[in-house]
């Protein structure tokens, strides 16, 4: 699933060039010309556009984006430039730039003549009439062609989302002219046209993964919008989840892939099984709580980090001067986007998206460079572009649980670029040589790790980062006086010398994911991948419809909003053998096809019922919602 970006602007603004920049970190680009050379001065324009384009890009000239994406080859990005001309030669050839406005439909701001506008179009488009073919409406000017226009245009701006959501690689741009900044032209056409256009605009706006206005050359990202995803390509809702021939059920929570700000602990309603979140155990142990609280009696001075500093250095055999202690993971990945400005960002997906998030917000360009299920999610080095200056990796990787060769992971390092591999679930990972926190001989290389995950932290963001001298005091220039508090200080000590209580919870965890993987890999037409951490990853027949029916059941699971990753892939994370049952018998009912459950032994006790119709436990490794931790 291709990352779909939407590049906005004036006539004269620099959109293009923008997106040029963004297509260029792909190692092949397939530029879909929609201007035609109607007249002398907009050839000499396509032709200073086409001179500057990269010689090994590929040109389409044609009117049709959403084929030219189908047809790109795998790992391509694609950049489609522009929507404007585009509508543009739509209208011209239908003969409605120069049609008037049909009789009785509604006037425009400030008075003007009708344009497109809620009264030409009110009701369904009529249907085409027979022999325009292709589904053209035809070039009479009529009331009936403008609508028949509409609705022919919003569909194939539909199913140039389709296209890039379907096309493997990416990213795919789209350059669009920002409809409606001036004012209302004295023109018809040109008014049919802008409200063409920016209903047009919305309509991808309302599916891109990112949106960014260009003005005076200087791209401004947009926040993401509150509205839900465009329709799918033929028009109609989303296709919704049905359960044993009844209705539709509602989507899941979170279907909109652009999302990066939305974390696990968003997703779990009071008295839920907490599953979607994936911090082990419902409280701290009685050593760390114990360290805690002596923090808390020294409330009174002002924190003093160095203790913890000479912990976590001494656990890595790190120099003091190469550990950065972080308010968790997520702290370590907004200081480096801070830092790193001008670089050029390559991220492997699907993984945590706070990372990316980071790096769009500081301006950063963003490459998503997406590992491949045939291959069991594996790394692959090659596929990261050679420019990219920044490189984010997880190891193990959240949401697919893979584990990485260290060697491969640090294959990425080379001179010139920062490699930054995400660590945070490394602790339940027994093997301390699966971990790159020891290496100091591989330029640029930084290891973000957390112990919120393994100790029941979460909610005291406590982490730390490991890397080259120079940029670990570049990063701590620029943090406020006192960035962590007492307690966070007091567990990042006492954590970084637990190695027996780690080992512990790895190999418990351990055994409980190879239980929940086996009770998972036994219901038909669920796939459960393999992981190194205290989540799985699963595929199942219609995500969103499976992810609906267990909230219902009481219990929460983590849809995806990860890049790489469709809406039928849900996280789940490893608690007891309690919460394992539960969501195997709540699959049971679910699934069609599924067996019935086998019956539980005597001396098994059922999973508690939690406040609110719940399957939650208390206590042991279950847990009842909300969550306590973003991932």
């Amino acid at each position: 699933m291709a990352e779909l970006v939407l590049v906005l602007g004036g006539m004269r603004s620099g959109k293009s060039a923008v997106a040029e920049r963004i297509a260029a970190g792909a190692p092949a680009v397939v530029y879909v010309a929609t201007a035609a050379e109607a007249d002398g001065e907009l050839a000499r324009r396509i032709a200073a556009h086409r001179a500057r384009r990269p010689p090994g890009w590929r040109t389409v000239e044609g009117a049709d984006p959403a084929a030219a994406v189908a047809a790109a080859p795998r790992g391509a990005a694609v950049l489609v430039d522009g929507t404007g001309v585009w509508l543009a030669g739509r209208m011209a050839r239908l003969g409605l730039l120069d049609a008037p406005p049909p009789a009785g439909s509604a006037g425009t701001e400030g008075g003007g003549p009708p344009a497109f506008g809620p009264g030409a179009w009110d009701g369904e488009p009529p249907a085409t009439p027979p022999g325009t073919g292709d589904g053209e409406p035809p070039a009479s000017g009529s009331g009936g062609d403008w609508r028949a226009l509409r609705a022919a245009v919003l569909g194939e701006a539909r199913a140039l989302v389709a296209a890039a959501r379907g096309h493997d690689g990416g990213p795919v741009v789209v350059v669009a002219e920002e409809a409606g900044m001036g004012v209302v032209p004295a023109g018809a056409a040109t008014r049919r046209w802008l409200d063409l256009q920016g209903e047009l605009t919305r309509t991808l706006a309302a599916a891109a993964d990112r949106a960014l206005l260009v003005v005076a050359g200087r791209p401004l990202e947009l926040p993401a919008g509150a509205g839900s995803p465009a329709t799918p390509a033929g028009g109609g809702a989303p296709p919704g989840p049905r359960r044993g021939g009844g209705a539709a059920a509602p989507a899941a929570a979170c279907d909109r892939p652009g999302d990066l700000r939305r974390h696990g602990d968003t997703m779990v309603p009071p008295g839920a099984l907490d599953l979607a979140v994936s911090v082990h155990g419902d409280e701290p142990p009685p050593h760390v709580r114990a360290a805690l609280a002596g923090a808390i009696g020294r409330a009174a001075r002002y924190p003093d980090g160095r203790r913890a500093v000479r912990a976590v250095a001494a656990r890595h055999g790190r120099g003091e001067d190469e550990v950065l202690l972080t308010a968790g993971a997520s702290e370590a990945f907004w200081l480096l986007a801070a830092a790193l400005r001008g670089e050029r960002a390559a991220v492997v997906h699907p993984q945590f998206t706070e990372p990316e998030a980071a790096l769009r917000a500081h301006g950063v360009p963003v490459r998503r460079v997406l590992r491949d299920p045939r291959d069991g999610w594996a790394l692959d080095p090659g596929g990261v572009p050679d420019d990219a200056g920044v490189v984010v990796v997880g190891n193990p990787n959240n949401p697919t649980g893979t584990l990485d060769d260290p060697e491969v992971v640090a294959a990425l390092c080379r001179p010139g670029r920062v490699t930054v591999v995400d660590e945070a679930f490394m602790d339940f990972v027994a093997d301390p040589a699966a971990s790159l926190a020891g290496r100091r001989g591989h330029p640029g290389l930084v290891v973000v790790r957390s112990v919120t995950k393994l100790w029941g932290l979460a909610g005291l963001r406590a982490g730390y980062l490991l890397g080259p001298v120079e940029l670990v005091a570049r990063l701590a220039g620029l943090r406020q006086p006192w960035p962590l508090a007492a307690p966070a200080l007091a567990a990042l000590e006492v954590c970084a010398a637990d190695e027996r209580h780690r080992l512990r919870v790895a190999d418990q965890v351990a055994a409980e994911r190879g239980a929940l993987l086996e009770a998972l890999r036994a219901l038909p037409g669920v796939t459960a991948f393999g992981s190194a951490a205290n989540f799985v990853l699963l595929r199942v027949p219609d995500g969103p419809g499976v992810h609906a029916a267990l909230l219902e059941r009481g219990i929460a699971v983590r849809p995806s909003t990860f890049p790489g990753l469709d809406r039928d892939h849900l996280r789940v994370a490893v608690r007891d053998a309690a919460a394992a049952a539960a969501l195997a018998d709540a699959l049971r009912e679910i699934l069609p096809g599924a067996p019935a459950a086998p019956a539980a032994p005597d001396d098994t006790p059922p999973p508690r019922a939690a406040p609110g119709g719940g399957t939650g436990r208390t206590g042991g490794t279950g847990r009842t919602g909300g969550g306590t931790g973003g991932r």
